[in-house]
């Protein structure tokens, strides 16, 4: 078995274009055809069907695809723990994770792995949780980092709480608030994250049987934001996400108050790679400890958050 082939059809299959995963690989253009007519021949069916528009998978091909990505997966490993008996020189981690996680963490964090293991090459994809819990499923990323909800059938490693903060326009009736009762959002203008993108604001809202007149879907925190700083309506985000947003806005806890679990979604332990256990080390060792809880009423204490 060549495994090159299977790299090759596995990049083909993300890309959709020969050319483009021939420039990746190594491969010249004839080069790419030839292998994957090689791989056709071995496997005895075809896997891709050419169009105008690129090369896409046929149902004998998408079939497989998972398989081969574990496949490429486990020998991955098996290249990485080779390594790691000499060393840990050389590798490989894809990291899925949210936007405000890859703006706010990790630059950091891949800074200071890097300095210890220069030779390891990092891979971020970046989307909502349904992307992420679909990539660790389908072996495409290594392991993701993401809120808790929705992941239940995945391993999980806690790393800190993260507040869901009242978004609003900077207008003098909410500048003198501690927090914002989630009950006056009944009826209000409403901007909300698209379902599938983090759970954890949709939740909230059956949790609290709270009906806001939605307005806007979004999948773009920062556009929610900027719809909320032009008097669009007013939104829920984490405090995360808001951090480094640069717009016009008050933001308040929430009362009561409701948070998200961040940290670290993995299919199977025996599966994690050395390089990639040692970034999740890295993770654990860098990342500083949640922010303590808003300073609200006893009574606005209630964590109304409950199980995946």
């Amino acid at each position: 078995m060549e495994i090159s082939k299977y790299a090759l059809f596995a990049d083909v299959a993300e890309t959709h274009n020969f050319t483009k995963s021939g420039d990746r690989l190594g491969y010249t253009q004839p080069g790419v055809s030839h292998t994957l007519k090689s791989l056709e021949t071995e496997l005895g069916f075809a896997l891709f069907r050419r169009a105008k528009n690129g090369a896409f998978l046929t149902p004998a091909g998408r079939q497989i695809l998972p398989l081969v990505r574990q496949l490429l997966s486990v020998n991955e490993h098996l290249e990485e723990t080779i390594s790691s008996l000499n060393g840990l020189t050389t590798g490989h981690i894809t990291i899925a994770c949210f936007a405000s996680i890859s703006r706010n963490w990790l630059p950091q964090i891949i800074y200071r792995f890097r300095q210890d293991y220069p030779g390891i090459e990092i891979e971020l994809l970046e989307g909502g949780t349904d992307d992420i819990v679909g990539w660790i499923e389908d072996h495409v990323a290594d392991f993701g980092l993401l809120s808790r909800r929705h992941t239940s059938a995945l391993n999980w490693i806690q790393l800190r709480e993260d507040p869901l903060m009242a978004i609003l326009p900077n207008e003098p009736k909410y500048a003198q608030r501690k927090s914002y009762p989630v009950a006056e959002m009944v009826k209000q203008p409403f901007i909300l994250s698209a379902e599938g993108t983090d759970y954890d604001i949709h939740h909230l809202l059956d949790k609290t049987k709270i009906k806001p007149d939605i307005r806007f879907t979004s999948k773009d925190d920062h556009a929610i934001v900027s719809m909320v700083a032009n008097r669009l309506g007013i939104s829920i985000l984490p405090k995360l996400v808001i951090d480094d947003a640069d717009y016009d806005f008050i933001s308040l806890p929430l009362s009561p108050y409701f948070k998200r679990d961040l940290g670290i979604a993995y299919k199977d332990e025996s599966a994690l790679s050395p390089a990639s256990k040692k970034f999740i080390q890295h993770i654990q060792a860098v990342l500083p400890p949640s922010a303590d809880p808003p300073d609200l009423p006893e009574e606005d204490r209630l964590d109304a958050e409950d199980p995946d």
